[in-house]
């Protein structure tokens, strides 16, 4: 991965109007269809150099899970694969993830180091349980099929509403990024476990309010899992109007520029479908519900936010909606404080540190509406692997420990400078 060059903006949009029109109609059915007769799958695409290519790529309703410096690689339908390859570029299928069922809600058993609905319950409980002074499990709703959407606040004298910056992380929006949980493992156990013996968390814990999200998708989750094999699903489980499709991408569904740009798609059976309107998926309003309750005395008490997914080894931060870095909304001050601290957290995990719509254009993104409407400085941060070779979205469960802990200074970083994040452009004392 690599970051890419500025790109005009009048140019990358005709191209980028000229792709929705010609791209996402063909690719996708009607949403009052019945389903397709074969499911997705992905494939490799030969071609795709630049940001408005990619972006043409992703409006045939395909969903883009790699970028390499001439090619990218897809989730689609065939008949978006196919769409794709009307574009002029090759398309290549790829063989899908290893199944290992027949089984029950589960990894195979060869990935049981991963943490399922139940488990991932029982971590938190048990955290929560062993940290009474630390650590507070907090609802913030319910999934489309009723599983709980868990959030747990850690802070020293944790039943107090300290006056202190707030930190968000959320993990799993999409379904099959399971890698995402586990760095919410990960993060429970090392602010509670390490307190009082590392002085970093230490004054971490006692400065900052963290709240981790470690599963804002467990229906589409367990579902990915479901009969011990492995499904590709990214989205929820929330059927579409009709009843013929199944699902809504989360991270397309936020109300900030919601389908504004080409960045989604209006087909249910796209793999980027943003829904029937902005927070129309349960898990999405209930989790910004969560965010606006932050807002204390008409200020929003987190300042800084990571969003966890899978995969790529980037580090991205808004906007995705427009290639321009400034803009309504976005100062140059407020840009380089997200890029200069976007490079200072890659500089210990390693990860590609770049504006969103670097790689395409994405809207409805809880990048764009943290910082759009909640003026919360937040990343994007595509873990391990870095490309498909790695195993792709199930990488196996023995690079857990090593891929969560790679992130552990980066997510320090973020927290020591919550409570002024222009501090890392040196304007603290203009800003802060």
């Amino acid at each position: 991965m690599h970051a890419r060059r500025p790109l005009a903006a009048a140019a990358s949009a005709a191209l980028l109007l000229t792709a929705v029109a010609a791209g996402t109609a063909a690719a996708d059915p009607a949403p009052d269809s019945p389903a397709p007769a074969a499911s997705p799958g992905q494939y490799r695409v030969a071609g795709p150099d630049s940001a408005p290519e990619r972006t043409e790529v992703a409006a045939t309703g395909a969903a883009i899970d790699e970028v390499g410096d001439d090619s990218v690689v897809v989730t689609a339908l065939p008949r978006q694969a196919d769409a794709v390859a009307d574009l002029g570029y090759e398309v290549t299928p790829l063989p899908g993830p290893e199944q290992e069922g027949p089984g029950t809600l589960d990894f195979p058993p060869s990935d049981s180091g991963y943490h399922d609905y139940d488990e991932l319950t029982d971590v938190v409980d048990k955290v929560v349980a062993d940290n009474p002074d630390l650590a507070a499990k907090v609802g913030v709703g319910s999934s489309y099929e009723g599983r709980d959407l868990m959030a747990v606040k850690i802070t020293s004298d944790v039943g107090t509403d300290h006056d202190r910056p707030e930190v968000l992380f959320t993990h799993s929006q999409h379904a099959r990024e399971h890698l995402t949980v586990e760095m919410a493992v990960y993060l429970l156990r090392m602010l509670t476990e390490d307190y009082g013996t590392d002085p970093r968390v230490t004054e971490m814990v006692d400065t900052r309010e963290i709240w981790i999200l470690p599963n804002v998708n467990p229906d589409g989750s367990e579902h990915d899992i479901a009969g011990g094999s492995y499904k590709s699903w990214r989205k929820n489980r929330q059927p579409a109007p009709g009843g013929w499709a199944v699902g809504t991408d989360l991270n397309r569904n936020w109300d900030y520029n919601w389908g504004c740009c080409g960045g989604s798609s209006g087909s249910p059976w796209s793999q980027t479908y943003r829904g029937t309107a902005p927070e129309s998926a349960p898990e999405v309003r209930q989790v910004a519900d969560f965010v606006r309750s932050r807002v204390v005395g008409g200020e929003q008490q987190i300042t800084a936010a990571i969003d966890f997914h899978t995969y790529g080894e980037l580090i991205l931060w808004p906007y995705g909606y427009t290639y321009d870095e400034t803009g309504p909304g976005m100062s140059r001050d407020e840009y380089d404080t997200h890029a200069e601290l976007g490079r200072l957290m890659a500089g210990s995990n390693g990860y590609t540190p770049q504006q969103s719509s670097d790689l395409y254009v994405t809207d409805g993104t809880i990048n764009d509406w943290l910082w759009g409407e909640q003026r919360i400085f937040n990343y994007t941060f595509e873990m391990y692997p870095s490309g498909s070779g790695g195993g792709g979205f199930y990488p196996g469960d023995e690079i857990i420990d090593r891929e969560t802990d790679r992130n552990r200074e980066a997510v320090l970083d973020l927290l020591g400078y919550a409570d002024c994040p222009y501090r890392v452009i040196d304007k603290e004392d203009q800003y802060c």
